[in-house]
């Protein structure tokens, strides 16, 4: 089973709510399942032979929640490689702000790949104009996801 490090930023509670979905279903399966609560970015360095989950909702223009950003920033700053860390990333957004749609999930999965992190599958967007409960799509997602960290799992090992 793997161990997994969830990295939330939210405004008004979305993306708490789609995390709290998920470490229980990844809980339930038997993952081990840890919340990063510190803008340290050591914890994600210390984490990097395990899972990296982003789940974040996007604020302002494009922006970060300002709970998630200070760990984004001192990421950006500090700049350490991650090379064996693999990740996915959960974007919660609202189409009709256009080119600023799920912004902050994009911005994190480009400073990973900055980083030398390894994504697993596809960054899942999610749309407040079509979906009115983000938590269940993310359940959706994560079957095919678990299947693809396996399979990059199995390619590495």
């Amino acid at each position: 089973m793997a161990a997994f490090h969830l990295a939330v930023g939210s405004v008004y509670g979305a993306a708490e709510h789609v995390a709290e979905q998920l470490t229980a279903k990844l809980s339930e399966q038997g993952h081990q399942v840890h919340l990063i609560e510190s803008d340290d970015p050591q914890v994600i360095i210390d984490a990097s032979k395990d899972v990296l989950l982003v789940i974040t909702s996007t604020t302002g223009s494009g922006d970060l929640p300002d709970n998630l950003a200070p760990l984004f920033f001192a990421l950006k700053d500090r700049f350490p490689l991650l090379p064996d860390l693999r990740y996915g990333v959960i974007a919660l957004g609202d189409s009709s702000y256009g080119e600023t749609y799920c912004g902050a999930g994009r911005q994190f999965d480009e400073l990973l790949e900055e980083l030398g992190a390894r994504r697993v599958g596809e960054r899942l967007q999610i749309d407040a104009c079509e979906t009115f409960a983000p938590e269940e799509e993310a359940l959706k997602w994560l079957p095919d996801w678990l299947a693809q960290l396996e399979q990059q799992t199995a390619n590495t090992a």
